[in-house]
């Protein structure tokens, strides 16, 4: 919430659980082509490789879910990137601590986003003349 109210106060508009992606994202900025995922440090696997020494109760299930996770992650950023899209995952703490530098890391990714259209239309308009 804290991250999508600070988007739109931004001016930006988007779409919330974005069901048309891999994965579902839950911002999509469509008309930048930017996927953006608010992952929670437990359910993604934030600092696994300590975290799951440390798991108390329920210890197999936990390590094979949470890496099932991560795997998953991977995988639909991957196919996300495929499909031109830029993936930005933050985690939750990261939202928590400080939203306004999750929007200004949103903010220079669609930066070079529009930087690269205009490259893209200045290469076209020279190569046909």
């Amino acid at each position: 919430m804290l991250l999508r109210r600070a988007l739109w106060q931004r001016g930006y508009r988007y779409r919330k659980n974005y069901k048309k992606l891999p994965g579902t994202p839950d911002i999509v900025l469509t008309k930048y082509r930017v996927a953006i995922f608010c992952d929670s440090e437990f359910f993604h696997g934030y600092n696994w490789d300590y975290k799951k020494q440390h798991i108390e109760t329920n210890k197999s299930y936990w390590i094979k879910k949470i890496e099932r996770n991560i795997n998953r992650d991977k995988k639909v950023n991957q196919e996300l990137q495929d499909k031109g899209w830029r993936v930005i995952r933050f985690w939750g703490k990261e939202i928590t601590k400080d939203v306004n530098e999750c929007v200004e890391t949103i903010e220079d990714i669609i930066d070079q986003i529009k930087l690269l259209h205009i490259v893209e239309k200045y290469e076209k308009s020279k190569k046909a003349k």
